[in-house]
């Protein structure tokens, strides 16, 4: 396969000939224009992703997105809307139900020059890929001593969605970030989306980009930074979304909603929370992390993940390290239950964080647990 695709490189339509055989067919789907939110100036987290993609790819031209149901259909969430219709077949490459297939296939274009963005419809999917992810596409510029950098994204939904089961639900965030080689990013917001995606597609190494189904249909104030074609967030970099100065509660992805939430409802009780948007859990940011918490002396750790091995494990690691000193009460980490989230929806919002569990972690940290009538 890597030999047909070498040949036919310079044609400008090789992946598009590679693929035609394995396209399956399907009615051409009418053609529709993308909106954005007008003067209030807010966008979806959709149409931040499918901006993103759309300007990446008229700026590159080696630029091109594969994976099930990406272009008739117009992606399984809508994210690929229009590319089809803009870009044409060989750009955007419907592919079979076979992730180990098209992964691998995407892994060799990344190590002729291409730079695919590969969509998996659930990140739970890419499981059947995994060998290609890690030993084709992390270690490939290691073993070959610098030699071979292998300019892939693998892209796609992560973590619980509702009512999908134990199979459908997990966070790949610490699964992937354990691997060296490989970046891993998990965008909250429609600028964190927007920014780090252009980022992950103008890196030269594989990049993991961890998106949340229900945060799709979000909107975010964006700024004209934001929505200027040449925007780009670093990778490695945390936001401060909520400054505080009692206590420090790092999170991701959809998680971070949850914090700022819970930030709000500490407020009402005299308790300053400062909340990080980890945006980057590889590289993750150490230094705003222990910044922060050199300032507020208390760490809550929140992820919607399994608890051992997790991110809040590793950032409570870092803390110990390298800001013990600065700690005046043990830290407090959230995670998922551990174990296969259940289908009821009862149990099932008993397996992941919620607000008031961020509250209730934040106050056993501030020592405010029991309510301060009750002491008098």
């Amino acid at each position: 396969m890597l030999g047909v695709a070498r040949r036919r490189l310079g044609s400008g339509c090789a992946l598009g000939q590679l693929m035609q055989a394995l396209r399956p067919a399907a009615a051409a789907a009418s053609a529709t224009a993308r909106t954005y939110s007008a003067a209030a100036k807010e966008m979806t987290v959709r149409e931040a992703l499918n901006s993103a993609l759309d300007e990446e790819m008229s700026a590159d031209p080696s630029v091109f997105l594969m994976g099930e149901e990406v272009g008739e259909y117009q992606g399984a969430y809508k994210i690929s809307k229009g590319l089809l219709d803009k870009y044409g077949p060989d750009r955007v490459l419907d592919t079979p139900i076979t992730e180990a297939g098209f992964t691998g296939i995407g892994v060799g274009a990344a190590y002729q020059g291409l730079r695919p963005v590969v969509e998996f419809m659930t990140f739970n999917f890419s499981m059947q890929a995994i060998d290609h992810i890690i030993n084709s596409a992390a270690k490939s510029n290691y073993m070959s001593a610098g030699q071979i950098n292998v300019p892939i994204v693998f892209r796609g939904p992560n973590g619980a969605a509702a009512g999908v089961g134990a199979q459908h639900s997990q966070c790949y965030a610490a699964w992937y970030a354990h691997v060296p080689g490989l970046k891993v990013l998990t965008p909250y917001s429609a600028e964190d989306a927007r920014g780090l995606l252009k980022a992950a597609i103008r890196d030269p190494d594989p990049v993991v980009f961890l998106e949340n189904e229900l945060l799709y249909g979000e909107s975010f104030p964006v700024s004209a930074e934001v929505l200027d074609s040449s925007f780009c967030l670093p990778i490695g970099k945390a936001k401060i979304e909520r400054e505080g100065k009692d206590v420090t509660i790092t999170a991701f992805s959809k998680m971070v909603g949850y914090a700022l939430q819970a930030a709000e409802i500490l407020s009402k009780e005299g308790i300053s929370a400062e909340v990080i948007n980890l945006r980057s859990i590889r590289p993750l940011d150490r230094a705003t992390i222990n910044a922060s918490v050199r300032k507020t002396n208390r760490l809550v750790t929140l992820e919607e993940g399994f608890p051992q091995h997790g991110v809040g494990a590793e950032i409570c690691m870092s803390v110990v390290e390298d800001s013990f000193e600065y700690l005046d009460a043990p830290v407090e980490r959230i995670a998922g239950a551990d174990v296969p989230m259940p289908y009821a929806a009862n149990l099932e919002r008993m397996a992941v964080p919620q607000v008031e569990d961020i509250v209730r972690a934040a106050k056993r940290a501030c020592y405010r647990a029991v309510p301060m009538a009750a002491t008098a």
